[in-house]
């Protein structure tokens, strides 16, 4: 009988699964992953797994008893080669068909690699192999390059600096995280790392790597262990076999159905229009991927309904828990609670409107909460309720006006 099959078995296409149960279909649901693990949460790979004293195993979204319970076949380290929209099949790598009534698509992406020669010298990080391959290598006075100042590349920089290496970040924008924070908390987090002892080389591109060395515009970086963080190139090849025209994601409507009847796209892969912000967007962190994921389960059982959870990430470096909620590059005005670079401080980035569009905050986890249901709400917020200290994190939620 054919049931849902969900091809990628990671954050998105695991929560898929269990929800779609939960939701209420009865029949068969099939979840099949390349890695030989189930499905297990990557936070851990930048931090804990490099930080530990022993390697920790992967940790599991959810135990094998519970997808037993539910009912769900796993199908770990196998891979799909094409879908066949037409018949409903899934074509594995050994040449067997699938059937399928409903199909999930949450592959997501690979890392990156540099396009220089010499690329293949650096160190990747996506799988937990790939964690335990880099943290084998970040022994005390080790020189290490990490190429991208994103979150991944400071994540690992960070990781490195505690186990006691020599770090360079290497990175062709004039600042680091630009991609996802204000020039405020941007300039503040390069400050953080610079204090921690990470040489920042910033505006510096990248033309080789050779063994022991990254070669840049006018110098050179020698470093023991090379590893790039710049981005995923997202998985789309089976979407495409199954005739979605993609440019780069799967674009997939409200509800993460694509153009094919019956296929579904979430997670890291997917395109979508954001209600909230009336755009189309693609989203890299892990609760997108998780909650994008439930709603594509509930939908394969028939229980469809518009996905408009809040953007929200979280990065510890250094000793510091920085979350960002919504898009606070995209803020004309700036209320701040706290001061920058206080113990807890939050900056609460106002549209035109004068409603929340994004925050960022260290040690301020109370008030990110509250910021994404001010964001929410669409609705012009109270500024000096924001920035006062006195009023309790909890009641900032309802700072309307």
């Amino acid at each position: 009988m054919p049931g849902i099959v969900i091809v990628g078995a990671g954050q998105a296409g695991g929560n898929a699964a269990v929800a779609a149960r939960e939701a209420g279909y009865e029949g068969p649901i099939t979840l099949i992953g390349a890695e030989e693990h189930l499905p297990y949460e990557r936070p851990p790979l930048s931090k804990e797994a490099l930080l530990a004293p022993t390697l920790p195993p992967p940790k599991l979204l959810f135990s094998p008893e519970k997808l037993t319970q539910r009912g769900i076949a796993t199908m770990p380290g196998v891979r799909v080669e094409a879908i066949r929209a037409a018949a409903r099949e899934a074509v594995l790598a050994d040449g067997r068909a699938l059937a399928w009534e409903k199909l999930l698509i949450a592959t997501g992406g690979r890392p990156r690699a540099l396009a220089v020669p010499g690329g293949e010298h650096a160190l990747l990080l996506r799988t937990y192999e790939d964690a335990a391959a880099i943290r084998a290598l970040l022994v005390a006075g080790t020189r290490v390059a990490c190429i991208g100042a994103g979150v991944i590349g400071l994540e690992i920089a960070s990781s490195a600096r505690a186990r006691g290496c020599e770090v360079t970040v290497i990175e062709a924008a004039d600042g680091v995280m630009g991609r996802v924070l204000s020039a405020p908390l941007a300039a503040f987090m390069r400050e953080r790392h610079e204090a921690a002892g990470v040489q920042l080389r910033l505006g510096a591109v990248v033309h080789a790597l050779e063994p022991g060395r990254v070669i840049c515009g006018g110098f050179a970086v020698a470093a023991d262990v090379l590893i790039a963080g710049i981005g995923i190139v997202r998985d789309t090849a089976l979407a495409e076999s199954a005739g979605i025209v993609c440019a780069g994601a799967v674009p997939v409507d409200a509800t993460t159905a694509t153009s094919v009847p019956g296929i579904f796209a979430a997670g890291d892969i997917a395109a979508f229009v954001h209600p909230l912000f009336g755009r189309q967007m693609v989203l890299e962190t892990w609760r997108h991927a998780q909650n994008h994921g439930i709603a594509a389960g509930r939908a394969m059982a028939g229980t469809p309904a518009p996905y408009d959870d809040v953007p929200w990430f979280w990065t510890d470096q250094l000793g510091l828990n920085l979350q960002v909620a919504g898009l606070p590059r995209e803020g004309v005005r700036t209320i701040w609670r706290g001061e920058l670079g206080a113990a807890s401080f939050t900056a609460f980035h106002l549209d035109e409107a004068g409603r929340l569009i994004g925050a960022e905050g260290v040690g301020a986890a109370r008030e990110i909460r509250a910021a994404q249901a001010l964001i929410k709400a669409r609705q012009p917020v109270d500024a000096a309720l924001l920035a006062d200290p006195s009023v309790a994190a909890q009641k900032l939620a309802t700072a309307t006006r």
